[in-house]
């Protein structure tokens, strides 16, 4: 009796083993994945980027823009010389392709937000195998509502998704 009790011990402690291994791998493997691109601090920065070029392309077509109405008030003055027409016309040209040039940064965005969604898909990847390993169930009786939340954070529900978002007229409604 004494050699069957031992024997199911050592399965059950080898299968504890096993399984402390497996969650050690996948911590691990989110910690620090071999692709280094799907390191979490590489992802911040990419989403720094993001709002980098963004922010650099709006501010260069709302100048450009500006620059723009500038050269058609130049135009609509009775007194412009053809040699000052000639200067401005080319100057709104010049303006349309400074736009071209700082609309590109969509391509580069959308490369940058392709990088974070494949590293989002593997750290999403290794949650399921932890949950998996510690079991759904298990899971499931965590209480997460409100985890590291500021009492404003908790009110916030937005950006929405345009299918998740309130109608317009919905809204002004509201205030009828």
């Amino acid at each position: 009796m004494e050699d069957t009790q031992q024997e199911a011990l050592s399965k059950e402690l080898d299968g504890l083993f096993k399984y402390l291994k497996r969650v050690r791998e996948e911590i691990a493997a989110v910690y620090k994945p071999q692709d280094e691109e799907h390191q979490i601090d590489k992802m911040g920065d990419q989403l720094d980027a993001i709002t980098d070029a963004t922010a650099e392309a709006t501010n260069t077509i709302m100048e450009v823009a500006e620059s723009n109405q500038d050269q058609v008030d130049v135009l609509r003055k009775e007194d412009t010389t053809e040699e000052e027409r000639t200067a401005a016309l080319q100057k709104i040209e010049d303006n349309s392709m400074a736009i071209f040039e700082a609309c590109s940064f969509q391509d580069i965005t959308g490369q940058r937000v392709t990088k974070i969604l494949k590293s989002v898909k593997f750290v999403d990847e290794r949650i399921n195998s932890l949950v998996d390993v510690w079991g759904k169930e298990e899971v499931d009786k965590v209480d997460v509502d409100g985890l590291n939340k500021t009492e404003d954070e908790q009110l916030l529900n937005g950006p929405q998704l345009k299918k998740d978002a309130f109608d317009q007229n919905d809204i002004d409604a509201l205030f009828d």
